[in-house]
Formats: structure tokens, C-alpha cells, sequence
């Protein structure tokens, strides 16, 4: 392995964009660069058809309708515009319901959101998780004994892998007449979804699935509607909810990563897979007493795993080859004990000696042999 090659292993945070998506935008850059709203004039039509060709992508990709798909910048925008959006509306019609039920371990875009509610009324309602991350849905129905406005629940978590239930999440809070939204940014592409059990609202994003950073998109159901007012003014793009110029080139560069993903999906689940388990199956016979946090349910590319003496940043710091993380890629401006960890249950201790290692499209076997070997010899060290 040369040296001074970086071997990324952060997969969860971000992806590197996909050759074949790069080739897709390209051209939307340069020679076709039309305003898709200027549909007065044939290189804006064909902007817009090219958009609307990438909408179909995702909506595929979800099992949603193509004009249910409204593009914004990213899942955290989309998160805001679900959540706050779903709030604005109810107030302004005069809906009398105020909570709004999120869990512990949700990305700090969704508990800032919900937590921001408090300040116009509403009831911020955080519920805990079990031990494996997994959400009590009897604790869930007892909760939505309060008439409550909307439930937030991410359908994998960006630092365990840990897949919800959203079938069964869906059940209890339509049961309850309740507004389902879900942050799927960490699932679109990894494993299916489908917005028929049950859910109302959907954010995703591209750069978590081989496409582009700054592209995102929300899944709004027409039928029965769900109802969101928009959190800004200007020209009324995308359903009203979302206004201003579309950026053609990274909105085509979603829908290609979303037509490779749904052509690929499960071949590459299971290639990942097998790396991520012969990864596993190599450390643990290094390093005695390292444990695996989360349930076993989990996304194919992802591990993480508490070491049974040392601190993760001690470890980050001896091999700075290697990008993994202790989180969540929007709470690391400081290495500091995971939040999602500490709500799993896991002490700050434990929570200081883990690390989130993500496995990708791109991952091959000199990076997972370079990994276990660094992490047998760091142990070996600290024994020493």
C-alpha cells in the first residue's frame, strides 16, 4: 500500500460520488445549462425534463409518485421543512393538537427541529430507546395517548446502522391519527422503502448514496394528504414548499445515484455485508473483549464497535490513515462521547472507546486487510 494513502472507512457521514453519476451531471454544468423553470425556451424545457426524469428516479427508489418528490438541499433541510412545516400548518388551521413525539437517538437535525417547537407551543415529547437502539413501541402508543401532531422516527441511524420497524411504527401512530415522518437519508439505497405502510413524510439525500452533496429531497403523500406550509418565500418551486432555482446538475446527479442504487441494491447489500462480517470476525479474534454496539439488524456497511481499553481518538490518533469516527459527521467538530451511544445506555466511558467504521461501494479487500492489521497492532501495543 503506497504510503500516506488515505483509506476512508466513514461511509455513514459520506460517499464519494459514483463515476457513472459524475458523468450524468457533467454536461448540465456547461453545454446544458438552462434554468429548469424557464420553460419559455428549449434549453429550459430541457433542464426541466431532465429534473423531472431524476424526481421519477427517487420517487422509484421510495414507492412514491414522482409529483410527491420535492427537491431541497439536503436531508437536514428536508427534515426542517417536514417537521416545522407539519407545525406551521396546524397552527395555522387552527388544529388544536401540540405534541410532537421524536427518540433519543435521532440525528441532531430532527431533535433541534422538534425541540425548536417548544418556542411557538408546541410539546417536544423525546422518547428513550432499548439497549440495542431499538424504539418500545408500547412506550410509543402510551405516548400517543396525548393527541399529538407528528412522530419522527429515522429509518436506519447513522451511527448504529440499526434499522427500524417503520412498518410497525406506521401502524401504531396511524392508529393514533398522527402525522409519520421519517428521516430515511441513512437508508435510501442500503435497503428498501416503501412509503405505503404508512408514512406521511420522508427526507432524504443524495450524498449518502453515491451522489452528490447539497441535493436532497422530501417525500410529501398527496393521498391522504399531508399537510406542510413552507418555511420561506420567494417563487413557489416545488409544490410551494421548497422555492428557488433548482440546481439541475446535482438534481440529475441524485436521480442517476438513485436508478444505480435500485439496479444494485441487493447485490451490493450482500457484497458489503460479507466484508463487514469478516471484518468483524478478524477483530474480534484480535482484540478480546471488543463489543458491538446496536442491533444486529443494521445496514450492510456498517459497524460499531466499543474497544475494551482504549480511547477511540487515542486510537484515531495513531493511525490517521484510517477516516472512521466516533458519530454522527455533524457532532465531531470536537471528539467527544457519541449522544446516541450514551441514550443506547452505554456509560461516557464506554461511549469514549467506540468507533462508527463504514464499509461502502468503494471498499475493498487491501483497505479491510490495512484496518484489521492496524487495529490488532494498536491492541497489541496497549497490552504491551
Amino acid at each position: 500500500m503506497p504510503a500516506n494513502r488515505l483509506i476512508f472507512l466513514d461511509n455513514q457521514s459520506t460517499t464519494p460520488c459514483d463515476p457513472r453519476v459524475v458523468g450524468a451531471m457533467l454536461p448540465w454544468f456547461s453545454e446544458q445549462f438552462g434554468n429548469p423553470h424557464s420553460a419559455e425556451h428549449q434549453m429550459g424545457r430541457d433542464a426541466e425534463a431532465a429534473v423531472e426524469t431524476a424526481r421519477a428516479h427517487v420517487a422509484a427508489l421510495i414507492g412514491a409518485e414522482a409529483r410527491e418528490v420535492v427537491f431541497t438541499s439536503g436531508a437536514t433541510e428536508s427534515n426542517n421543512i417536514a417537521i416545522k412545516g407539519a407545525a406551521r400548518h396546524a397552527r395555522r388551521v387552527g388544529d388544536e393538537r401540540r405534541r410532537v413525539i421524536t427518540v433519543a437517538t435521532e440525528h441532531k437535525c430532527v431533535l433541534e427541529s422538534v425541540a425548536d417547537l417548544a418556542e411557538d407551543g408546541f410539546d417536544p415529547v423525546v422518547l428513550p430507546v432499548r439497549r440495542d437502539g431499538t424504539l418500545d413501541l408500547d412506550r410509543l402508543a402510551e405516548a400517543l395517548e396525548v393527541p399529538t401532531l407528528l412522530v419522527s422516527v429515522m429509518a436506519v441511524n447513522n451511527e448504529t446502522g440499526l434499522i427500524q420497524d417503520l412498518a410497525g411504527i406506521a401502524a401504531v401512530v396511524k392508529r393514533a391519527g398522527a402525522l409519520f415522518h421519517t428521516d430515511a437519508a441513512q437508508a435510501l439505497g442500503k435497503i428498501s422503502l416503501d412509503v405505503g405502510v404508512g408514512i406521511d413524510l420522508m427526507s432524504v439525500t443524495a450524498h449518502k448514496l453515491y451522489g452528490p452533496k447539497g441535493v436532497g429531497a422530501l417525500y410529501v403523500r398527496r393521498r391522504p394528504r399531508a399537510r406542510v406550509a413552507a418555511l420561506f418565500s420567494g417563487g413557489n418551486q416545488e409544490r410551494g414548499l421548497r422555492s428557488g432555482t433548482l440546481a439541475t446538475p446535482l438534481v440529475v446527479g441524485f436521480g442517476e445515484a438513485c436508478r444505480i442504487a435500485g439496479q444494485e441494491m441487493a447485490d451490493e447489500a450482500a457484497r458489503i455485508s460479507a466484508i463487514r462480517d469478516d471484518l468483524l470476525e478478524r477483530l474480534t479474534l484480535a482484540i478480546p473483549g471488543l463489543s458491538l454496539n446496536g442491533s444486529a439488524v443494521r445496514v450492510a456497511g456498517n459497524l460499531n464497535i466499543t474497544l475494551p481499553r482504549s480511547t477511540a481518538a487515542a486510537f484515531m490518533s495513531e493511525h490517521p490513515e484510517l477516516c472512521i469516527s466516533t458519530g454522527s459527521a455533524c457532532s465531531s467538530a470536537a471528539i467527544e462521547p457519541s449522544y446516541v451511544l450514551r441514550a443506547m445506555g452505554l456509560d461516557p466511558d464506554e461511549a469514549a472507546r467506540s468507533l462508527r467504521i463504514g464499509i461502502g461501494r468503494f471498499t475493498c479487500a487491501a483497505d479491510i486487510d490495512h484496518a484489521a492489521a492496524a487495529f490488532a497492532a494498536f491492541h497489541t501495543l496497549q497490552q504491551a
